[in-house]
């Protein structure tokens, strides 16, 4: 098993990037924002040398329970290719030996109706799960909208938005909403509009330390900070990260003032036409969770004119009554933070 190293890094960083499959959370630099986390990259090469598969690996322990190891959107690879795939699977079993892990779960960057790749993953001996779950249970979107950008043009793109949301843009230029792109120094703007975003939807927010952290570890090339303004004033927000041909939607928040202005229709127009100048092929629109149409989230992010996705959810079990016991408690403990959240809002 082969293993990234300082050496190989750069070829490694090389490989995710020009990848049709690239990911930002298999990068190298996401592995050091989740610096709780112990970060492990098996490689597979072919007879030339050459990186033909990769998977990022997220080891953490888990107290009574042991290790979890976890990859997030991995592997990138040819997906049909069994032999590279099971040489990749070859290595996680060579860490959950080592690391005495309970189970590894990922959540593959493919689509469930890819039967092929199915085939494959349960003839390597792992497991799927199709059970419908809650949005606040997932690691990673289940569900989400992708929009294709490759080869497209501004008003090929506007013209795919649904008639209301063309109108909601429309409407926030109307008002006098306008959007800039953001710095460093706007995180703790973003990040105060966040936490009136998490107090009127009811979620729990990151701290700033967290958004400047995704800064400075991905960098401006792999992160951009959309703000919206109406006079002068901030409104609104879009966090996003970039990385290879894709663009993924990260984090977004609005101001209880000036909603009317419609600011976020505005900045996801400003953001995507800033990808299509930048040659991006694909923008994520991330999690709609167990939405449907009536809900908020999704008719935001389903009326953008991308395609709705579901992914896989795969496991390998190194222990599987260590595994049970642990997923129990953890919605207990889900459950508990809820309601902890709850009393805090009712005593404020």
């Amino acid at each position: 098993m082969e293993l990234v190293n300082k050496t190989t890094e750069k070829e490694y960083k090389e490989f995710l990037e020009k990848h049709e499959r690239c990911h930002f959370q298999q990068s190298i630099e996401w592995a050091k924002i989740k610096s709780n986390w112990k970060n492990d990259i098996i490689l597979v090469r072919n007879k030339e040398n050459k990186i033909i598969g990769s998977i990022s690996i997220l080891t953490r322990k888990i107290p009574l329970f042991g290790n979890l190891m976890y990859a997030p959107r991995g592997p990138i690879c040819d997906i049909h290719d069994r032999n590279v795939l099971s040489k990749l699977t070859d290595g996680i079993k060579e860490l959950g030996k080592e690391y005495k892990a309970f189970t590894f779960k990922f959540e593959p960057d493919v689509i469930v109706q890819d039967e092929e790749f199915k085939k494959i993953m349960i003839e390597l001996g792992y497991t799927i799960k199709n059970k419908e779950k809650n949005f606040d249970e997932e690691i990673q979107p289940k569900k989400v909208f992708r929009l294709s950008l490759k080869g497209k043009t501004e008003d090929e793109i506007f013209q795919g938005f649904h008639s209301k949301h063309r109108n909601m843009v429309r409407a926030a230029i109307k008002r006098g909403a306008e959007v800039r792109v953001g710095t460093r120094s706007d995180l703790p703007t973003f990040q105060k509009i966040m936490e009136e975003t998490g107090e009127r939807d009811d979620f729990i927010i990151r701290k700033l330390d967290y958004f400047e952290k995704i800064y400075d570890t991905l960098g401006e090339k792999h992160i951009k900070l959309l703000m919206a303004y109406h006079e002068d004033k901030p409104i609104a927000g879009t966090l996003i990260a970039i990385y290879g041909n894709k663009a993924w939607y990260m984090y977004a928040a609005s101001s209880n003032e000036d909603r009317e202005l419609m600011p976020n229709y505005l900045l996801q127009w400003e953001l995507i036409k800033m990808l299509l100048a930048m040659k991006i092929e694909i923008y994520d629109f991330r999690g709609i969770g167990g939405a449907h149409e009536n809900e908020g989230l999704y008719r935001f992010k389903s009326r953008f004119g991308g395609e709705f996705i579901e992914f896989f959810e795969l496991y390998k079990h190194f222990s599987k009554i260590r595994y049970t016991l642990y997923v129990k408690s953890e919605k207990l403990f889900k459950k508990l933070r809820s309601l902890i959240f709850k009393l805090k809002k009712q005593t404020n």
